[in-house]
């Protein structure tokens, strides 16, 4: 099983979106199958197998997360993201400004897709593999 710390160390690591795949990778490793991180206040679910769960804590005062979702305007700020342009706190702000309430990732399909306030997939992405 792994812990939230062990996870955490791995997310020290990264600097921009452009260090998200080498991420995804080593918290695979550590048993992650999959997890769902709230824009609101940044905590995040994580799964592992034989339904083991861990949860990490609020990482910044609660943001308010747009009625609205602008899928165009999510799709340019997640871009600029990943090019290492914005820092995360700056990303999840931009997420809540485009309505995005949260994203799941799931290790096994490599797959990012984030959720509007309705539950609605908003923009499905592939997770480069390494």
């Amino acid at each position: 099983m792994f812990t939230v710390e062990q996870i955490e160390q791995a997310h020290e690591k990264v600097k921009s979106g452009a260090d998200f795949p080498k991420y995804i990778q080593e918290i695979k490793e550590l048993g992650v199958i999959s997890f769902e991180t709230w824009v609101n206040d940044s905590h995040t679910e994580y799964f592992g197998k034989n339904n083991f769960r861990t949860k990490s804590k609020s990482q910044y005062d609660e943001l308010a997360i747009s009625a609205n979702s602008d899928k165009e305007n999510f799709g340019n700020r997640l871009k600029e993201h990943q090019q290492g342009k914005t820092d995360y706190y700056t990303f999840c702000k931009d997420c809540a400004k485009a309505g995005i309430e949260k994203w799941i990732v799931n290790l096994d399909t490599m797959t990012c897709i984030y959720y509007d306030k309705a539950e609605n997939a908003i923009l499905i992405e592939q997770i480069p593999k390494l």
